[in-house]
């Protein structure tokens, strides 16, 4: 199991925010966490705007709805207000990460891992987490700039390293001709 967090130092992402919702300042988000239960237990939050200005804001309010959540930040108190907020990131610290199970990883753990055979051959460096439903894929990119998907499989990833950014693969036959 992954959680989509994506970090940028020690802040991780868990929410994108796409438009305001209601009249008293309130956004709607796309969430970007397997975890859409952690916004019960926030306070503190920061949001990256899309021009790389960040600010933290206390989560007074949140609640799911339909796909999304909705989120009121004090302070934001307008739809004038909530509408600086659209296409920002929502990004909590490390600290307020949710305990994952043993095996079980976020998506930033992998993301810029080394691939590489159980012979030591460099196969690529892990690019993003592709979920398809089932199995998710990692997606590779080789020296060249060629994508390989490898399924996110015990029986294919058989080592990973999180603090070495290294995961060893076993792939069956023919799957790195794909």
């Amino acid at each position: 199991m992954t959680d989509s967090g994506r970090q940028d130092t020690d802040l991780i992402s868990v929410a994108r925010i796409t438009k305001t919702q209601g009249r008293i300042g309130e956004v709607a988000a796309e969430i970007l966490t397997d975890f859409p239960e952690r916004f019960a237990e926030l306070d503190e939050v920061y949001v990256k705007l899309p021009n790389g200005q960040q600010q933290q804001y206390t989560l007074a309010d949140s609640w799911p709805h339909k796909d999304r959540i909705v989120l009121k930040f004090e302070g934001i108190d307008s739809i004038t207000s909530a509408e600086t907020l659209i296409g920002g990131t929502v990004l909590i610290s490390s600290e307020d990460l949710i305990e994952l199970p043993e095996d079980s990883f976020f998506d930033f753990e992998l993301e810029g891992c080394e691939v590489v055979d159980r012979s030591n051959r460099h196969i690529g460096t892990v690019r993003e987490i592709v979920r398809t439903g089932g199995t998710e894929l990692l997606s590779v990119m080789d020296e060249g700039g060629s994508e390989k998907l490898i399924p996110f499989a015990e029986s294919i990833c058989v080592e990973i390293d999180k603090a070495a950014k290294r995961i060893v693969i076993e792939p069956p036959e023919g799957l790195l001709e794909l």
